[in-house]
């Protein structure tokens, strides 16, 4: 089918069309149809990238691109890869399970679900694009319905959180944007496959005086990764992290997590590794090391969290501190693991928030004192709260398990320090993880107001099957990931090892010396 990316990516903006321009009123039939249209559509989605999925063939390059003409001489070109095609599989499968969890809005749920809708088309453009511009549209664009979805129906300090959200994300990006005009000086393009074959110089530039070994490299890297480690989000700049997923209703708080997380380290693997090998080899031990830290400083955090989703989500920090790892340890083992545990903590997190949102529309409070005994009166929910905290822990037999194994295998080739202290925060993370199951779930229920509590609805239960399904089976058999990932994978380190030989970082190529204005 021609055009099949664009229409997987614009089916939901359509559907939001509709909702703008045919949907009247605020009546029950009215938030029902929104529901439901959102719903069809997300699902459409879907169906139509398994498509995809199943005329992928892994290791020949991109494929399914579509490329055109667009405004004011841009090109518009779109096309998926053995690393962005997964994440676009991932995308359109959480998102109808994201519109199904918020069967129980009332509040302007039109609104709601155009938000929702958007969001999903602007987050599958980041991972279809193959044009710089295009990337950096769909990038940043996306802030938008999130900052909407966290400022109108979230939380109490929604306003503050949605404010905090938005300006770190949107500061870390402007010095994206200025490296992206840099690099079009330098290549004469913003057509990524294009850009990701050019070799920008290195070597020693002078930047108000100080030396800066790597040379265009190394200032375009370090742009790039203002952004992206915003958007992880990487120790110390996390902090917008857990405001927003308090703030944020359940569903937000899942998008967040489970994909808008990820375009971050998407970004690392597109453009940082590819594009900057040099840059990315001088300065690994860094990222290495905040990411240990990361891993570290924000489990125990974790352990002194009150809030249940405050908690996950320094989790989640947490976790991403072993995806950046494993993408700047540059081996097999480390870029795999790095993407696998990206996809497989989209699965997991996605459904610890959904578990605190079960609780939540019933109890309406995060605090982790207001329960306890939950198992006597919801023993379907304890379970599978059960499997997606031992999923967090990092289990044998779930995909927790595999994801964090190959990135420590990969930490472990670069650095062994680094890995042993990254290793630690398998042993934090069973202590939060078990003693916040411990608090809620487990002992007598001796709380008044939840002896009447109601255990999961048939449409919470088919709201948590698929990602029970998703989880298990890469837990046991990973080969659907691991063997589409695999060659992209080889093919882009092989291209790194070969630029950072030829590049003798003991003697740079480019030994002159440019004064920077």
């Amino acid at each position: 089918m021609d055009n099949l990316l664009s229409i997987i990516c614009f089916v939901p903006t359509l559907a939001a069309g509709i909702l703008a321009l045919f949907l009247r009123g605020d009546d029950a039939a009215a938030q029902k149809n929104a529901k439901w249209l959102a719903l069809i559509a997300t699902s459409v989605s879907f169906l139509l990238s398994l498509f995809v999925l199943a005329g992928f063939q892994p290791g020949a390059g991109f494929q399914f691109v579509e490329e055109g003409e667009w405004i004011l001489g841009l090109t518009y070109k779109m096309g998926v890869d053995g690393i962005s095609v997964l994440f676009v599989l991932l995308t359109t499968f959480l998102m109808p399970i994201v519109i199904l969890s918020c069967w129980d809005v009332t509040t302007r749920v039109k609104e709601y679900m155009i938000a929702f809708l958007l969001l999903e088309t602007l987050m599958l453009g980041v991972f279809m694009a193959l044009d710089m511009v295009l990337f950096y549209l769909f990038f940043e664009a996306g802030l938008i319905p999130m900052f909407l979805i966290i400022g109108i129906w979230g939380g109490k300090e929604r306003i503050y959180a949605a404010f905090k959200f938005f300006l770190y994300t949107f500061l870390g990006s402007v010095l994206m944007l200025v490296a992206m005009i840099a690099m079009y000086s330098d290549a004469g393009t913003t057509d990524i496959p294009t850009l990701l074959e050019h070799e920008f110089s290195y070597g020693t530039i002078s930047v108000m005086g100080f030396q800066v070994v790597g040379g265009l490299q190394t200032m375009l890297w370090l742009a790039f990764f203002a952004s992206f480690a915003v958007k992880m989000p990487m120790w110390p700049v996390h902090t917008w992290l857990p405001d927003a997923h308090v703030q944020a209703p359940t569903a937000g708080s899942v998008v967040l997590a489970a994909i808008l997380l990820k375009l971050g380290g998407y970004g690392f693997i597109r453009f940082s590794l590819p594009m900057f090998p040099v840059a990315s080899e001088l300065l690994a031990p860094f990222v290495l090391w905040i990411s240990a830290i990361a891993i570290v400083y924000t489990s125990l955090v974790a352990l002194a969290q009150t809030d249940m989703k405050k908690l996950i989500a320094y989790s989640s920090v947490a976790h991403m501190g072993y995806v950046t790892a494993g993408i700047f340890s540059a081996n097999q083992q480390g870029l795999d693991g790095a993407i696998f545990q990206m996809i497989s903590h989209g699965f997991i997190s996605g459904a610890l928030f959904l578990c605190v949102g079960v609780i939540y529309d019933r109890m309406h409070t995060r605090e982790i004192d207001a329960y306890g005994g939950l198992v006597n009166r919801m023993p379907a929910y304890a379970l599978i709260f059960m499997l997606f905290t031992m999923a967090n822990v990092g289990l044998p037999g779930t995909s927790g398990f595999v994801g964090e194994f190959l990135t420590l295998m990969g930490m472990f080739q670069t650095n062994t320090w680094v890995a042993a202290v990254a290793t630690t925060g398998v042993i934090l993370s069973a202590a939060y993880a078990l003693w916040l199951y411990r608090r809620v779930v487990m002992g007598a229920l001796i709380k008044e107001s939840l002896k009447t509590i109601q255990d999961l609805t048939p449409r919470e239960k088919w709201i948590f099957a698929p990602l029970v399904a998703m989880t298990l089976l890469l837990g046991v058999y990973p080969a659907p990931v691991l063997d589409r990932i695999g060659p992209a994978v080889a093919d882009l380190l092989t291209n790194y090892d070969d630029a950072v030989a030829a590049a003798d970082l003991g003697q740079p190529a480019d030994t002159e010396v440019a004064e920077a204005q």
